[in-house]
């Protein structure tokens, strides 16, 4: 089993695709400075990241693996955007912008994501989803 450590605000280099496609927890924070933080997502078939808004943050998904579908839109009950994703693609979310990314596939849908400034904290690993409400 990989052990999970947030490397930031050290020097730090990785090889994102092998990093993101290893990570089998929901959300690991890989590394965390003082204006980017750097997180690795594993969504279960059916599952998905989970509604929210970062009022202010900015934020960059890429899926490594897996097919998903983002809405997005002024508020949780109003999605004005909604688009499919597999492979390759790169989810970019503005500030104050409700959101979600579905998984519609049949495996694993392996996420990275950046966001700047930081929205969680150093070293935070949330195995499962549930777990990020505690």
């Amino acid at each position: 089993m990989t052990k999970y450590i947030d490397h930031g605000p050290n020097p730090y280099v990785v090889n994102i695709e092998d990093a993101t496609l290893a990570n089998e927890n929901f959300r690991t924070a890989s590394w965390t400075g003082e204006k980017i933080q750097l997180t690795l997502m594993s969504i279960p078939v059916g599952g998905d990241v989970g509604l929210e808004v970062h009022n202010d943050t900015d934020q960059f998904l890429r899926l490594e693996q897996g097919r998903g579908r983002v809405q997005m839109g002024p508020s949780k009950d109003e999605f004005t955007f909604d688009e499919e994703v597999s492979d390759d693609w790169i989810i970019l979310v503005p500030k104050g912008m409700w959101h979600n990314v579905t998984n519609i596939g049949d495996e694993p849908m392996k996420i990275y994501s950046l966001y700047a400034p930081p929205h969680h904290a150093h070293g935070t690993i949330h195995e499962t989803q549930a777990d990020q409400d505690h």
